[in-house]
């Protein structure tokens, strides 16, 4: 019945997304207020429904009711109660279905956050938003119901992929997927402007928090899958250019060069075509990400579906929302004329330029993920791109965009003083200089472009320093005015400073692990020892473990470092019940220098185990940095300026504006 209820729920959203997306269109062609009104309680109950669509097959998931398909091939009545949860999104069926409620969320938020907006322009995009989840209900009613029932209901269900049964993996989809599904108002907001034929200022305001949220959640979605790839699939890394990362990692890259770009048009009212298109492009990378997780055409632990029916849809009505897109655009750009001016030297022309190392880096990525696809299908050439073009090409591109991301947010608006500016960046400049050939000595015999990497870190992480000192006026006030002026900083100053701030953590913790970390590999038995950088390892025992649906074996491991108290590390080697797999639950030890990481391996003849441990300088700077940007994203969405349609914001603009009139008034009469 439970089931039932469930694609009950999902038939009646499909209906007033269907709603949601004719009546508000027509009303805002017409000018008629009464059809636009409809769009937004449209809004607020798909989203209802949705979401009881969503719980009904979570308490499927819950009670273990094998009846229902999906809960038979993804669940098991021993799993943990949090992964019979996530296993919902641990599929293709309820991760769509994920999806599609997301999608009701966030046009329900603008129905509620945008009623300060123009009438026409939200009921606009409140209709695009409702085009898109018309597209995803359909594709999962007519191909990927999650509440199919089964003829013959199973004694036991079949239980969830073991790789995905860690919380890493438990929260990363919907991350993901919150960071996928926000793109699309940024989109839905680039369609309505199309379709107006206007873009200003305070469109850029009102797109700006919207992708800011969206890439909040991106953010945290690929960190998460970063991280659960670095522990649990044991191979001492955390990122691998696998086709599924680069389907997150794209839209990322297009979102960051989208929210800069709405600087450029609300600070001067120009780059507005531009900005519009990266809006769609955006999404457009959120949309093939999904094709290529759902299509079989690639072969990845990220993916879930090899139905080729599945993927012929999702192909269909890629072409279909994307060239439709690009055909308005093409048909509408000439309306959206460039506003003000600025100088090749500005903060500006800063932007435009990390625009375009940003959307060249996306292009990269894409061209390497695609190249072995379109290279069998067009020429009947296998081929293959890995890690060593992505590091050398997107590398390569990043110098540039880090020297800018260093030297930008010093670049006055409108117009700055190259000569001025290098003068006050001489010393961070000299620091980074140093911080190379500290680097090269350390590293003495080893490569030079990971010292280069390393002063391009260093450079930034002081540039965003010396920024935030002179915009304090620090050393130039006394240190108590310098102190307030610190405290009355904008919180989406703070926002930008910590971003920046966070990206150069990270890039300097991203090129240490990458370029200097260690690996050794050795057969142990009981008593055997090994040596790594400054750690000795002892195995001391193994032995066996029971779980709630898997065994293990558990390494017994005393390491000892070269100073320090000595302490225990236990890794295991799992081999679940349902779903046979076995997984690597490493051990790692983290601190500020470096991560050490211990994995055991299978048995070996004679009572032998195989052990591999790795070293991982300064890995811990990278998950710092990427929780520095989240915080900064955050902080910046906490401003009330991107409050948009705030009643209490409102009601102080209504006696702002009352004060004033009666002084004015006042003045007059005396």
């Amino acid at each position: 019945m439970i089931a039932e209820l469930g694609h009950y729920f999902t038939v009646l959203a499909l209906g007033l997304a269907i709603l949601q997306a004719v009546f508000p269109l027509i009303g805002a062609a017409r000018q008629d207020g009464r059809m636009m009104i409809i769009g937004r309680p449209a809004a607020y109950g798909q989203f209802m429904f949705s979401l009881a669509a969503f719980i009904a097959l979570t308490y499927s998931y819950i009670v273990s009711d094998f009846s229902v398909a999906v809960v038979a091939r993804n669940s098991h009545s021993l799993k943990p109660l949090l992964y019979k949860i996530s296993g919902v999104w641990g599929n293709h069926e309820g991760s769509i279905l994920l999806w599609v409620m997301f999608l009701a969320l966030f046009g329900a938020m603008v129905a509620y956050f945008g009623r300060n907006l123009p009438k026409t322009l939200q009921a606009r995009v409140l209709a695009i938003q409702a085009m898109i989840g018309v597209g995803f209900y359909l594709f999962m009613l007519l191909t990927s119901n999650p509440f199919d029932r089964l003829a013959t209901v199973p004694f036991e269900g079949n239980g969830l992929n073991p790789l995905l049964q860690d919380p890493g993996l438990a929260f990363h989809p919907p991350f993901l997927y919150l960071g996928y599904v926000g793109l699309s108002v940024a989109f839905s907001f680039a369609i309505a402007a199309l379709i107006e034929g206007r873009v200003d200022p305070a469109w850029a305001r009102w797109v700006r928090p919207w992708t800011l949220l969206a890439w909040v959640f991106l953010t945290i979605g690929i960190v998460l899958g970063s991280w659960w790839a670095y522990y649990e699939l044991g191979w001492g890394g955390w990122w691998g250019w696998d086709p599924v990362e680069n389907a997150s990692f794209m839209p990322w890259l297009v979102a960051t060069a989208l929210l800069h770009s709405a600087i450029v048009v609300e600070k001067r009212d120009t780059l507005k075509s531009w900005t519009v298109l990266l809006a769609i492009i955006a999404f457009s990378f959120s949309l093939l990400g999904t094709f290529i997780v759902r299509s079989g055409i690639i072969t990845s632990v990220h993916a879930f579906a090899t139905d080729p029916e599945r993927g012929m849809f999702i192909l269909m009505f890629l072409a279909l929302v994307i060239g439709g897109s690009f055909l308005l655009f093409a048909l509408r750009a000439d309306k959206l004329q460039a506003g003000g001016m600025f100088a090749p030297i500005s903060r500006e022309s800063g932007l435009v330029i990390n625009n375009l190392f940003l959307s060249v880096a996306a292009a990269v990525v894409l061209y390497g993920t695609l190249h072995p696809l379109l290279s069998d299908a067009i020429f009947g050439v296998k081929s293959s791109v890995g890690a060593p073009f992505f590091n050398l090409v997107f590398g390569f591109l990043m110098i540039p965009l880090v020297m800018i991301m260093g030297l930008g947010v010093h670049l006055k608006w409108k117009r700055a003083d190259i000569k001025g500016l290098l003068q006050r960046l001489k010393v961070i400049t000299g620091l980074s200089l140093l911080a190379v050939v500290m680097t090269l000595y350390i590293t003495y015999g080893g490569e030079i472009m990971p010292a280069i990497w390393m002063g391009l870190g260093v450079w930034l992480l002081l540039s965003m320093f010396q920024e935030l000192g002179s915009r304090i006026k620090l050393g130039q006030v006394p240190l108590s005015n310098s102190l307030r002026r610190l405290t009355r900083q904008p919180r989406s100053s703070w926002g930008m400073s910590l971003g920046h701030l966070g990206f150069a953590v990270g890039l300097i913790g991203i090129i240490a692990t990458s370029s200097w970390g260690l690996e050794q590999q050795k057969v142990m038995r009981i008593g055997d020892s090994m040596a790594i950088g400054d750690y000795v390892l002892t195995l001391d025992d193994v032995v066996p473990v029971a779980g709630p649906n898997y065994s293990a074996v558990r390494g017994i491991i005393t390491v000892q470092p070269k100073s320090g108290p000595s302490f225990v590390a236990l890794p295991e080697s799992r081999t679940y019940i349902s779903s046979p797999m076995t997984t690597t639950e490493g051990s790692v030890k983290t601190t500020m220098t470096g991560d050490l990481f211990i994995v055991i391996g299978d048995a070996q003849s004679s009572g032998r185990w195989g052990v591999r441990v790795y070293y991982k300088p300064m890995q811990v700077w990278l998950w710092i940095g990427a929780t520095i940007m989240v915080i900064g994203g955050m902080i910046s969405l906490s401003d009330r300026r991107y409050r948009i349609g705030s009643p209490q914001g409102k009601k102080k603009n209504a006696k702002l504006t009352a004060a004033k009139e009666t002084k004015g008034s006042a003045a007059h009469a005396v």
